[in-house]
C-alpha cells in the first residue's frame, strides 16, 4: 500500500474508532484491521492499536472522578493494582506469542469480541438483576483474568469489566464506568509501556492514529446526543463480524 494511502486510510480508522469508543466502543475492529492491511505484522498491529486508543480512555475515567472518589482507597488501589498487573501479564503473553500462532488466533478473538460485544445490553441486564450476589468473592480473581485478557487483546474489553463488575453486585451504573474506564486505562498504559518496551509499537502509525483517535473521541461526544446508540451498535456488529470473515478467509 502506497505511504500516503496507508496513512490516510489509518488515520480515518482511527477516526472512525474513536467516533465509535464514544459512542458505543468497538473501535478496535477498525484500528487493528486497517493496521494489518497497512503491511504491520498482527502483533505489531495489535500493539499499535493498543496505544492508538489509549488516551480515549485517560479522558473518560477523568469525567468519572466523583464517582472513583467516593470509593474506599484500598479497594481502588487493590483494582489498580490487579489491573497493571494483568495488562503486564497479557501484553508479556503477547510478546511471547509467536506470530504464525497469533495470525490463527486473531480470526476467534474478534469474533469472540464481536458476540460479546452484541450481547453487552443483555448481559448487563442479566448481570444487573441480582444474579452477582453470590459472586462478590470473585471481584479480585475475576479482574485479573479480565486485565490480563485486556493486555493480551483489547478488543471487548469494556463490555467484559462492565459485565464482571454487574455480576458480582456493583448497583450504581456510574460507578461501574468508573471502574471500568479506570481498569482499562491502567491496563492500557502499563501493556503499552510493555509493548514500547518489546519494540512491538510502530511510532509512526501509532502516533499518528493516537491523534486521531482523540479527535474522533471528542466528535463522537457530540455525535452520541443525536445518532440512535442502536444504529452505531449494528454498525460496529456488522464491522466485527466482516473483519472476523475476513481475517478467517486470511489464515484459512
Amino acid at each position: 500500500m502506497e505511504p500516503l494511502l496507508s496513512s490516510a486510510a489509518l488515520a480515518a480508522a482511527a477516526f472512525a474508532a474513536g467516533v465509535l469508543n464514544a459512542i458505543a466502543g468497538g473501535g478496535t475492529f477498525l484500528t487493528f484491521p486497517a493496521l494489518v492491511w497497512a503491511g504491520v505484522p498482527p502483533i505489531a498491529a495489535n500493539a499499535t492499536s493498543a496505544l492508538a486508543v489509549c488516551p480515549g480512555y485517560l479522558g473518560s475515567a477523568l469525567g468519572f472522578r466523583a464517582e472513583l472518589a467516593a470509593l474506599p482507597r484500598a479497594l481502588l488501589a487493590r483494582e489498580v493494582g490487579l489491573s497493571a498487573l494483568g495488562g503486564v501479564a497479557g501484553a508479556l503473553l503477547l510478546l511471547v506469542t509467536p506470530a504464525k500462532v497469533f495470525a490463527g488466533v486473531v480470526p476467534w478473538l474478534l469474533l469472540f469480541a464481536t458476540v460479546l460485544f452484541a450481547l453487552g445490553p443483555r448481559l448487563a441486564r442479566w448481570a444487573g438483576g441480582g444474579h452477582g450476589t453470590g459472586l462478590a468473592r470473585w471481584r479480585l480473581p475475576a479482574l485479573l483474568a479480565v486485565a490480563v485478557y485486556g493486555g493480551y487483546f483489547n478488543g471487548g474489553l469494556g463490555i467484559l469489566l462492565m459485565a464482571l463488575y454487574l455480576l458480582v453486585g456493583e448497583q450504581r451504573l456510574h460507578t461501574v464506568n468508573a471502574l471500568k474506564n479506570l481498569n482499562s486505562f491502567v491496563l492500557s498504559v502499563v501493556s503499552v509501556a510493555a509493548f514500547t518496551l518489546g519494540g512491538a509499537i510502530v511510532w509512526r502509525q501509532a502516533l499518528l492514529m493516537a491523534v486521531f483517535a482523540t479527535l474522533g473521541g471528542f466528535a463522537g461526544a457530540r455525535l452520541a446526543r443525536r445518532l440512535p446508540v442502536a444504529w452505531v451498535r449494528a454498525i460496529v456488529i456488522v464491522t466485527g463480524l466482516t473483519m472476523s470473515a475476513l481475517f478467517f478467509a486470511r489464515s484459512a
